[in-house]
Formats: C-alpha cells, sequence, structure tokens
C-alpha cells in the first residue's frame, strides 16, 4: 500500500539508518535500463472499495512504526516452538 507521497531510495535508506541507529548496507550504481524514474503507490482503490486509509503519512513514522514492531517480534509472525 502506499500513502501517494513518493520518496527516493536514498530517502528510505537514510530514514532507516536514522530510526534504527544502524547504517544500511548499500551500493550506489547507474540506473538499470528499464527502471521508471519514479514510482508512487497510491492506496486511493483500497480506500474506495474496503474504507482503509494508512495511518501514517511521514516516511519518519512508517519506518518507526515498522521497527518497533520488529523490535517486539523479531521471528515476524511466526507463533510455532521452532
Amino acid at each position: 500500500m502506499g500513502n501517494g507521497q513518493g520518496v527516493s531510495v536514498r530517502q528510505l535508506i537514510d530514514t532507516v539508518g536514522a530510526v534504527t541507529g544502524r547504517p544500511v548496507p548499500h551500493a550506489v550504481g547507474p540506473r538499470r535500463a528499464g527502471d521508471p524514474a519514479q514510482l508512487v503507490a497510491s492506496s486511493a482503490r483500497i480506500k474506495q472499495e474496503l474504507g482503509w486509509a494508512p495511518e501514517f503519512e511521514s516516511l519518519d513514522a512508517i519506518v518507526d512504526t515498522a521497527w518497533q514492531w520488529m523490535r517486539r517480534h523479531p521471528r515476524g509472525y511466526h507463533t510455532g516452538s521452532d
């Protein structure tokens, strides 16, 4: 899902590093053939069909809530004993 606001890969890397306090390993390279210049996801259709809307708009808040969830659930949704 998206919130209609685009961010660059660089913005995402920087935000994840700032929120987690950990550097994000990455390599900078040229744009690949066929890569679009920009992609922005919208949640308009799911809002129209199901009434769902994104709770958070800022990238900082989105990354922070995901990071907090991962810290509380290091094994993800796994509920088994293994």
